[in-house]
């Protein structure tokens, strides 16, 4: 694959060996940035192939997509031979997995960046998990719906590329490789930090607590408003209504298009609510990445 010298990651070469998520979602991140990807599958191929497909398509578009099995001897060496000339490795498997194969070794060896994607670490780092489980243990999904948002496991994938970002700096300092970690269980406790604080939950300021926050009903569905701020809400009251009890009942009266466009003119947050998967698909979208600008003392 040609690199791309004018991006950010242009001269950075990535190996992933990570399937499911949140490994191709921080695969595409680094292709996003420049960066040349070679996503390496197993014989079974990619599971998120399987249940997402186009989600699955969107993620590997740049990259060169290999299937080797690295349980055989040949499989190992072209595994070993793409990562002596990649600047990152990205996995996603339990330690124990990554020890076998023997690839902590190979990295060190030819001095790459690793960045592991594991769901715990220290005594439980080869325990299974997932995103739902990593989400319960710390209370935020109600049960029993399930969540919409993979959340820690996109908290994960931005993580993830963080870390690669933090270890080329790492051996650009130092001349050596480098082993970052990323604990999808820590980031979890992490993202749960709106409900430990008391900001989300039932009855909390952002859980039901303000009724200028919150969603309404109206003639063909819901609106969202999140009228949080006082200028905001003081213009929401002026045009809608107040108490909950009010605001219920005005926007009752007509469609959410309607509110949509009077949250437009304005000025108030306030858009409809979508079903899942009726929301319209967009273009696959790059980091842009802009200049500094010099601000004159007259501009001050």
């Amino acid at each position: 694959m040609s690199k791309r010298s004018d991006a950010p990651l242009g001269d950075v070469t990535v190996v992933s060996l990570a399937t499911n998520l949140p490994g191709p979602v921080a695969a595409a991140r680094l292709a996003s940035l420049g960066a040349s990807v070679t996503k390496v599958e197993p014989p079974a191929g990619d599971q998120l192939k399987v249940v997402a497909p186009s989600w699955y398509e969107e993620l590997v578009v740049g990259q060169h997509v290999v299937t080797l099995d690295l349980k055989d001897p040949v499989g190992s060496s072209s595994l070993a031979a793409l990562i002596a000339d990649a600047d990152v490795v990205l996995t996603a498997m339990r330690p124990s997995a990554l020890a076998r194969l023997g690839l902590t070794e190979i990295v060190e060896r030819h001095g790459v960046v690793l960045v592991e994607i594991v769901g715990y670490d220290g005594d439980r780092a080869d325990e299974a998990g997932h995103d739902l489980t990593y989400q319960a243990v710390q209370g935020t999904v109600h049960a029993p719906e399930l969540p919409l948002v993979p959340v820690v496991d996109l908290l994960g994938a931005e993580r993830a590329v963080n870390a690669a970002l933090v270890g080329l700096r790492r051996r650009d300092r130092s001349g050596a490789g480098a082993h970052l970690r990323v604990i999808l269980d820590d980031l979890a406790w992490h993202a749960s930090a709106a409900v430990r604080h008391g900001l989300t939950g039932p009855g909390t300021v952002l859980g039901g607590g303000l009724p200028t926050y919150g969603m309404y009903a109206t003639t063909d569905g819901y609106v969202a408003v999140a009228a949080l701020e006082p200028h905001f809400a003081e213009r929401l009251t002026a045009a809608v209504g107040q108490t909950r009890e009010e605001l219920a009942a005005r926007f009752a009266t007509k469609p959410s298009a309607h509110w949509e466009s009077l949250g437009r003119s304005l000025d108030i947050p306030v858009v409809a609510v979508h079903e899942p998967r009726t929301v319209a698909v967009h273009e696959p979208r790059t980091v842009a990445v802009h200049e500094p600008r010099t601000v004159a003392a007259s501009d001050a």
